[in-house]
């Protein structure tokens, strides 16, 4: 995924409001842009450190700049667009880059399934192989050099566990997979300290046939990429 076009840098200031964050620009102006990311951001926040933001063209929008990247204190980066990572995994499936989820023949996106009233980010398809259903889950959460997820209480989370069970158990193929936008995460466990209903049930879910993938992301501040699988703990 290249940005295009070429994102703006800024120091943050603050985030608030969920859906905010206030940048200063070199020149010494602030400005208030889009934050596309609905969790708690925990430890993805770094007052006075470099922000990368994307330009919208649509003159209908409030905010016409968006968040995309987070500089840490100590030189990494953060994929702070939690909705770029179901673009990332379907990029990456169709480059080969994912080889468990290779030779399907169609994939699609937010289909209706489960029984929870549910729809699925990526449905693969193939006439010699059963369905796959995959959940994608961003994860930028790095504490003690280890990645968690989720980084709050995620009954969404939860319930996503809960179907893709549902259709492991109808003989279907069901994956979870970490896209991991964080430079400096090189293994993903369940945040137990965090949200242990969701630890209880990814372990359950692993008894049940559900496949937990993890995929880094290589980050720049002209492209982000899926690039290579890492370790998941359970």
């Amino acid at each position: 995924m290249h940005f295009e076009p070429a994102l703006q840098q800024g120091r943050l200031l603050k985030r608030y409001k969920r859906f905010l964050a206030d940048i200063k620009l070199a020149d010494g102006s602030e400005i208030t842009i889009h934050c596309p990311n609905t969790g708690s951001m925990r430890n993805c926040l770094f007052p006075d450190e470099t922000v990368w933001f994307s330009t919208s063209a649509n003159p209908k929008r409030k905010y016409a700049y968006t968040w995309e990247l987070m500089s840490t204190s100590d030189g990494g980066l953060i994929g702070i667009h939690s909705g770029n990572a179901n673009a990332l995994a379907e990029e990456a499936i169709n480059s080969g880059i994912i080889k468990e989820l290779t030779g399907y023949e169609s994939l699609s996106r937010e289909v209706k399934y489960g029984d929870e009233n549910s729809r699925i980010d990526i449905l693969l398809q193939g006439a010699q192989k059963p369905d796959c259903y995959i959940e994608v889950k961003s994860c930028t959460l790095l504490e003690d050099g280890q990645g968690f997820f989720p980084d709050a209480v995620s009954l969404r989370g939860q319930k996503h566990l809960r179907e893709l069970m549902y259709m492991a158990s109808l003989g279907h193929r069901a994956v979870l997979l970490f896209v991991v936008q964080h430079s400096e995460i090189f293994s993903v466990a369940p945040a137990a300290h965090i949200d242990p209903e969701y630890a209880k049930l990814l372990k359950m879910s692993v008894l049940a046939g559900v496949e937990v993938l993890a995929y880094r992301c290589e980050i720049s501040p002209t492209e982000i990429r899926l690039a290579q699988a890492c370790v998941v703990r359970v």
